[in-house]
C-alpha cells in the first residue's frame, strides 16, 4: 500500500531541500554510470560537466568524455588523446571549449574543443629517460576559477599558479606546505588549503596570507560559504583508530571550529553544494549530506575510495573515485545531461549574474520606495544593495532563516521567517519585534504603513500589526499560505495549497479556488482587474475583474514567485526558470544559471532582481 503523501507546507519546503524528493540526497540511489571505466585498478580523480558534456580524468593521463549532442549520439564514452601519461587531479573551465587540467609532475593542459595540449610541466630528461627534478614539475592537485577567466592551481611545496585570463604565472604563497584544494569565493577572494592544517587566503590586492588554523588536519577540500566563511574537509591519521578519521572545520569571523566531532567519518575527500545542502565524499565508499547543521549518512553500494564530486548544471552530480568509479543519483543520467545541453542559451540572456556575498540559500527579495533592494535567506542572511553592489547586513539572531522582508520610512525593515519570529532592523541592529512561540514559518509580509502590516505562513497563519501589537487573525484554513498581495488595506489576496486563494474585504477572509488544483506560490496584481497567481508545474492563472482563467506558459518548471511594476511582469522558478509577460502572453527567457530561483522583485524603473539557491542573484535590465 502506498502512504498518503504529506502535502503540507512543511513537506513542501522539505521537498525543496530534497528530503522527500525521490531524487533528493537522503532518498536517491547512487549507482554506477554505465559504459564508463577507468581501467583495471585506475583512479578517477576529478571531472567537469557542462554544455551537455562530461569529462572525467584520472590515472595515466586518462580523460574520458561523453557528449549528448546529435553529432555524438552513437559514440558514448570515449577516451580522449592526451599528450601525457601523468595522473590528472583537477579540471576547470568556463565551458567545454575552454578547459584546463592539472596533475602530477606539474602537468598543466588546455582543451580548446578539439584537442588537449601541454602548456607546462611533465618535463622529461631524455638522456636519463625520466622526469626532470625541476620546479616546473612540482605536482599540482587542484584548480578553480572565476567567470571572468581568472584561475588558480595549487600543489606541493606551497606552489600556486595564477591565470590572468591569458597567461599562467607563479604566485608567492609564503609557505612550503603541500596544498590540496583551492576555491574562489567571489569578489577577488580565493582560498587554498592543504596538509598540516594550512589554510591560505588571497585578498583583493593579490597577496596570499596564512589564516593560522589551529587544527593539524590534512585538508583535501575547501568550500566557500561567503567571502569570509568556509567549510574545510579532510582527515588525520590516528594510531588508536588504525587509520584516518574524517574532520570538518568551519571558518568564520576569523575563527576555526571543529564540526560534528560526534560523527565517525573516514577521511573526507571532497565537498560541494548540492540540493540546498552540502554533499561530501570520503574513503571506503562513504557519502554524507549536511544540511541545517545535521549530517546524514547516504546509502552507497561502492566500497571504493571516492575522490571528487562533479556538479551538473541541472543540480544533479557525479561522484568519481577508485577503480574507475563514476556514480550518480540522477534518475536517468543521459536525460539529465541532455537537459543541461538543451537548457536556455545564456549567451542570449537578458539576465546577468550579480556578485553575491553569500552562498546561503536566498528565499526573498524586496525593493523599497527609495530603490534599495533587500534579500534574505538561510542562516539569518540579509543583504542590501549599496552603490550598485550587494552587501551583507548583520545576521538575524539565532541564525534563523529569513523568508520575507518588508519596510517603510519611520518603521524600519521587518524580517519574518522560522519559528514564528519577526525581527525589526533599525539601521544598525536587529531586534525581536514579535514571537509567536510556535514552530511555524512566516512566508510573506505586506504593509500599508507602520500601523498596518500583515504576515502569512505555515498552517493558515495570518498576523496583523496595528502599530501597537501583533495579533493572530482567523484564516479559516490549515493550508500553508505562501505569499500575500494587496491593492490597499481593504483588498488583499493570499495564495496556498491546491489552488487555494484567500480574499480579504476589509472585514474578514474568505476562501475560493482559482481555476487550478496546483499549489500556488506567488501572487501579484497591477490593479483589481489584472491579477496573476503562479505555482507548481508552470501554473499561471489570471483574474480580469470578472473571472479567473488559467493561461498557458509552456513551462515545466515550478514558478515560485511573481512581481511587476508598470508594464513589466516577471515570474521565476526552479532550474533557473524565468518568464516575462508580454501582451498577455508568457514567454520563457534565458538565464545564465540552472540553480533554483525562489523570489523576484521588479523595480519602478523596470529592472528586476531574482534570488535563489546557493546565494544566486540575477539582474535583468529594463528593455
Amino acid at each position: 500500500m502506498t502512504a498518503t503523501p504529506d502535502l503540507s507546507r512543511r513537506s513542501f519546503f522539505g521537498r525543496l531541500a530534497g528530503h522527500l524528493d525521490p531524487s533528493g540526497p537522503s532518498v536517491a540511489n547512487w549507482y554506477q554510470v554505465p559504459d564508463v571505466s577507468g581501467g583495471d585498478g585506475d583512479v578517477f580523480w576529478t571531472g567537469w560537466c557542462g554544455n551537455g558534456e562530461v569529462f572525467v580524468a584520472g590515472d595515466n593521463g586518462r580523460i574520458v568524455h561523453l557528449c549528448t549532442g546529435p553529432e555524438a549520439a552513437s559514440k558514448g564514452w570515449e577516451t580522449m588523446p592526451v599528450p601525457v601519461t601523468t595522473p590528472i587531479h583537477g579540471l576547470w573551465g568556463r565551458d567545454s571549449q575552454d578547459l584546463f587540467a592539472v596533475g602530477w609532475m606539474g602537468t598543466l593542459l588546455h582543451y580548446n574543443g578539439r584537442q588537449w595540449t601541454l602548456i607546462q610541466g611533465a618535463v622529461v630528461d631524455h638522456e636519463q629517460e625520466r622526469y626532470q627534478a625541476c620546479a616546473e614539475n612540482t605536482p599540482l592537485f587542484a584548480i578553480d576559477g572565476q567567470p571572468d577567466g581568472r584561475a588558480w592551481a595549487v600543489g606541493d611545496e606551497g606552489r600556486i599558479l595564477h591565470l590572468d585570463g591569458d597567461t599562467w604565472a607563479n604566485e608567492h604563497s609564503g609557505v612550503a606546505d603541500n596544498l590540496r584544494a583551492v576555491a574562489c569565493a567571489g569578489n577577488g577572494i580565493v582560498y587554498a588549503a592543504g596538509l598540516d592544517g594550512r589554510v591560505l587566503k588571497r585578498s583583493r590586492d593579490g597577496l596570499w596570507h596564512s589564516l593560522g588554523c589551529p587544527f593539524n588536519c590534512g585538508f583535501q577540500a575547501v568550500l566557500p560559504l561567503g567571502e569570509d566563511e568556509l567549510i574545510l574537509a579532510g582527515g588525520r591519521y590516528f594510531v588508536d583508530k588504525g587509520g584516518f578519521r574524517g574532520e570538518l572545520v568551519h571558518y568564520a569571523n576569523g575563527e576555526f571550529h571543529l564540526l560534528h566531532q560526534d560523527v565517525d567519518m573516514p577521511r573526507l575527500r571532497a565537498l560541494k553544494h548540492y540540493k540546498n545542502g552540502i554533499l561530501m565524499v570520503a574513503d571506503r565508499g562513504q557519502l554524507f549530506y549536511r544540511k541545517d547543521n545535521a549530517i546524514t549518512h547516504l546509502a552507497c553500494d561502492s566500497q571504493h575510495d571516492l575522490m571528487d564530486i562533479v556538479t551538473m548544471p541541472s543540480g544533479e552530480a557525479l561522484i568519481v573515485g577508485d577503480f574507475g568509479t563514476v556514480m550518480t543519483a540522477a534518475p536517468g543520467f543521459i536525460k539529465a545531461l541532455a537537459d543541461d545541453r538543451n537548457s536556455r542559451d545564456p549567451g542570449q540572456s537578458q539576465w546577468q549574474t550579480v556578485k553575491s556575498p553569500t552562498r546561503h540559500q536566498l528565499w526573498c527579495v524586496w525593493q523599497d520606495d527609495q530603490g534599495t533592494t533587500w534579500a534574505g535567506g538561510e542562516a539569518g542572511t540579509v543583504l542590501k544593495t549599496e552603490n550598485g553592489e550587494w552587501q551583507a547586513l548583520p545576521t538575524i539572531p539565532e541564525g534563523l532563516a529569513v523568508h520575507c522582508l518588508w519596510g517603510c520610512p519611520g518603521a524600519g525593515l521587518f524580517a519574518g521567517g522560522q519559528q514564528g519570529k519577526i525581527y525589526r532592523f533599525d539601521g544598525t541592529n536587529w531586534q525581536l519585534h514579535y514571537d509567536l512561540h510556535l514552530d511555524l514559518t512566516i512566508l510573506g509580509l505586506w504593509g500599508a504603513g507602520p500601523d498596518c502590516i500583515y504576515a502569512v505562513g505555515d498552517e493558515g497563519l495570518i498576523l496583523h500589526f496595528d502599530g501597537l501589537r501583533w495579533q493572530r487573525v482567523t484564516s479559516g484554513t490549515q493550508s500553508a499560505l505562501y505569499d500575500i498581495w494587496a491593492y490597499d488595506e481593504q483588498h488583499m489576496l493570499v495564495v496556498g495549497d491546491f489552488g487555494l486563494i484567500l480574499r480579504y474585504n476589509g472585514k474578514d477572509w474568505k476562501s475560493f479556488n482559482a481555476d487550478s488544483e496546483q499549489f500556488l506560490y506567488g501572487v501579484w496584481g497591477a490593479n483589481l482587474t489584472d491579477i496573476w497567481v503562479v505555482g507548481l508545474s508552470g501554473t499561471a492563472t489570471h483574474f480580469d475583474g470578472a473571472r479567473w482563467q488559467c493561461a498557458p506558459t509552456r513551462l515545466r518548471d515550478d514558478l515560485m514567485a511573481i512581481d511587476g511594476s508598470g508594464e513589466r511582469v516577471v515570474a521565476v522558478g526552479t532550474h533557473g526558470c524565468a518568464a516575462i509577460l508580454h501582451n498577455g502572453q508568457w514567454h520563457a527567457e534565458a538565464t545564465p544559471i540552472s540553480a533554483g530561483l525562489r523570489a523576484v522583485c521588479v523595480g519602478s524603473a523596470g529592472e528586476a532582481f531574482a534570488v535563489g539557491d546557493q546565494g544566486t542573484i540575477l539582474k535583468r535590465l529594463p528593455s
